[in-house]
């Protein structure tokens, strides 16, 4: 990873464009333990030797790291990461 795109941080936010997901999520039900995204960034990460690095290991992972924005519209949350998020949306990275 480190030799092909310099960091891991590189690899895993080259998957979303360098841009943080923001879905407008209204309901728990909602909300996916896994996406095409996840499983997409799951299988080149098995081709790349990693291990338990299933679909809804990634999912959590990039909610974790801010990749995708989860949170409830209703959430206190929700705005604060959008707003964290935005001059990242805006820019051409």
């Amino acid at each position: 990873i480190k030799k092909v795109f310099g960091s891991l941080d590189n690899y895993i936010w080259g998957f979303v464009n360098h841009k943080p997901m923001c879905p407008e999520y209204r309901s728990c039900r909602k909300i996916p333990v896994k996406t095409s995204k996840s499983e997409g960034i799951s299988k080149d990460m098995v081709k790349r030797n990693f291990r338990n690095v299933g679909p809804t290991v990634v999912h959590s992972f990039m909610q974790a790291a801010g990749l995708t924005n989860d949170h409830l519209v209703t959430c206190p949350r929700h705005d604060h990461c959008t707003s964290l998020a935005t001059p990242f949306m805006s820019s051409s990275q």
